[in-house]
């Protein structure tokens, strides 16, 4: 975390408090209505398990805290602090977000990340901002979930999620012992990737030694790249993110090649970004909302203007519209590029492309892969708007919810995913920040809905053994005071 001035974190920590008692001013109802149990190892249960610990992660864990779930456990695979993308793989310097953004501070103005960042940095300081800065937004998460009491078990890898009666058995490495846990439900908050994988595609995995190519949502060693020649497969956000750190890092030049003819202009993310679009998507019809999926996936989005216009201004930088690269090959030290307008030589490859659709190379989906609905199960497009990719996602319910494909395995329906595997089912919002405040309550319903349904049976028994005695007379009272 970055080290801040003494008196710096003397203000955070009066704020932290002032958010504190805000959250439990507005706390009510704030019992806790799930009754504790063991799981089959003897250990207790957890009421929800959160598979992930960035920014999703963090914040569903808090919100369902507030709706009286007292065992929300959260495990990421990764060191602390390095949770979500901020302090590893993501290089933008800013937020691609409006820093209007909101939804995750519960409408208490002392959780928000302006109030957050006013008191760290001024008032001044936060008007003068433009987009808030990634490393910024990671040290506001992380004060956030200690304000919160979100705590994360960190450096614990899911390898497996599967059932255990009306239990979910979730299968763990930590410190490379294998390790079950039981919890009522399971959210899977594992980011963009957690629909498949970072991986180059095919064509140059075939072709090249792995030391030859990197993909951008990954370790990359830039040093390694001083005085080399860069090609950059992508036209997106990571495309220019890694240009610019390259080209910082002494690379002697950085070339975006893309296949489009020109960059994109319009972002269609801000057009559906109403509190009608992203608080009822699933309400939209199947056919709606296979469309915008296909819609986002034609038009795709531009890069960040900030990015786009420091790229142009290094030395060395250059853009290769309409340039698909058809074929590579290692020639000596150097990597061959084929493209329909020539060769190209360049001494390194950096992928920009995305993440790719594959619900098998996620280890926490070994055994749900093959039991969820699929949209090729639930949605037939028209022979002109047919889309492999997309039809490979999982058809979730209104809460995120997985939808079992056999009828007797409704223990399917206790596992949420809240990530990638919901962009068709939910839209584009919900690894994004500006999704948070109207997606995020979704998929608390969702959870919060099931544990109800799994609990009814305890419903009654409980209300007859509630006791509160809210009017403190003598039990004889009637008795002493009849006529």
């Amino acid at each position: 975390m970055t080290m801040a001035p003494a008196r710096v974190l003397s203000r955070l920590e009066v704020l932290a408090a002032a958010a504190r008692d805000d959250l439990d001013a507005l706390s009510y109802p704030d019992r806790s209505w799930l009754r504790p149990r063991n799981g089959p190892d003897g250990r207790p249960v957890d009421d929800v398990l959160i598979v992930g610990g960035g920014q999703s992660g963090v914040i569903i864990a808090a919100h369902l805290k507030r709706e009286g779930l007292e065992r929300v456990a959260v495990l990421d695979r990764c060191e602390p602090g390095e949770e979500g993308p901020w302090r590893t793989f993501a290089r933008m310097s800013e937020l691609r977000t409006p820093k209007t953004t909101v939804g995750n501070e519960f409408g208490i103005v002392n959780l928000s990340v302006r109030r957050w960042y006013e008191t760290r940095y001024g008032a001044a300081a936060w008007a003068a901002l433009d987009r808030i800065p990634r490393t910024d937004w990671k040290d506001y998460l992380d004060w956030y979930a200690d304000v919160t009491g979100v705590r994360i078990e960190n450096r614990t890898l899911v390898t497996d999620i599967a059932q255990a009666g009306d239990l979910v058995r979730v299968d763990t490495l930590v410190g490379n012992k294998p390790h079950a846990r039981f919890a009522r439900t399971v959210v899977i908050a594992t980011g963009f990737d957690g629909a498949g994988a970072w991986r180059a595609p095919d064509f140059i995995r075939a072709a090249l030694p792995r030391r030859a190519y990197d993909h951008s949502n990954g370790p990359i060693d830039f040093a390694r790249l001083q005085g080399k020649r860069v090609g950059i497969l992508g036209h997106g956000a990571s495309a220019f993110d890694n240009a610019i750190t390259a080209l910082r890092a002494g690379a002697a030049s950085a070339e975006v090649s893309f296949r489009r003819a020109r960059l994109p202009r319009v972002n269609p993310h801000r057009a559906i970004e109403t509190a009608g679009l992203m608080s009822h998507f699933p309400a939209l019809a199947d056919a709606t909302r296979w469309r915008i999926a296909r819609f986002f996936r034609e038009k795709d989005q531009p890069p960040p203007m900030t990015a786009f216009n420091k790229a142009l201004a290094l030395p060395g930088f250059r853009l290769r519209p309409a340039t698909p690269w058809t074929s590579v090959a290692l020639e000596g030290e150097a990597i061959r590029v084929e493209t329909p307008h020539g060769p190209l030589t360049y001494d390194h490859l950096i992928l920009a492309t995305g993440a790719v659709i594959d619900l098998d190379a996620r280890p926490e989906l070994k055994t749900l892969a093959s039991r969820v609905a699929l949209w090729s199960d639930r949605y037939a497009p028209g022979p002109d708007e047919e889309d492999a990719r997309l039809a490979a996602l999982p058809y979730l319910d209104e809460g995120y919810g997985f939808v079992p494909k056999a009828t007797d395995e409704d223990w399917v329906g206790r596992v949420f995913a809240f990530n990638g595997l919901s962009v068709v089912s939910h839209g584009p919002h919900s690894t994004s920040i500006s999704g948070h405040r109207h997606a995020l309550p979704r998929v608390v319903r969702g959870v919060t809905r099931r544990l109800l349904v799994d609990h009814e049976r305890d419903v009654l028994p409980d209300l007859a053994a509630y006791w509160s005695d809210d009017l403190p007379i003598p039990d004889d009272f009637e008795d002493r005071t009849a006529d």
